[in-house]
């Protein structure tokens, strides 16, 4: 007697995805229900006189940008500075890649109320780059 071949159940499986090499360079997190993105304040270029910014005139308007694309979208001087001018400031957009350590710069999550009571799965996604380590190593040498 031959038997009918019988159909394979299928079911979709919920992939996850592995940790990459080095979280700290991602701009978002996905991993929870909390999302995080790394955000930077383009104020803080332009008063910092960043080697990076950018300025152009059209329009008879003047926009700034930055060179590395840390950020993405080119501004208006004149309303960028009018909004600083006023509380809370002009605030943050988000970072396209990697601050630079000369970036003023931050993690903004939202969904806050779903974050779990383990804490957060992706630690070293608020790793931020400083202008200088936030370790020093001192290496004690006994001569013999």
């Amino acid at each position: 007697m031959v038997r009918p071949q019988s159909k394979a159940v299928e079911r979709p499986l919920k992939v996850i995805s592995d940790l990459p090499l080095r979280p700290q360079d991602e701009t978002e997190c996905r991993r929870c229900d909390v999302h995080c993105d790394k955000v930077v304040y383009p104020a803080a270029c332009v008063e910092g006189a960043c080697p990076f910014l950018y300025a152009y005139e059209e329009f008879g308007r003047t926009y700034v940008g930055c060179m590395q694309k840390v950020y993405g979208v080119e501004i208006d001087l004149e309303l960028l500075e009018e909004a600083q001018g006023a509380k809370p400031g002009f605030g943050a957009v988000k970072a396209r890649r990697q601050p630079l350590p000369m970036c003023r710069a931050e993690v903004s999550s939202c969904y806050e109320h779903r974050r779990d009571r383990l804490g957060c799965v992706n630690p070293e996604f608020f790793e931020l780059p400083r202008e200088s380590p936030s370790f020093r190593v001192i290496a004690r040498i006994d001569a013999d």
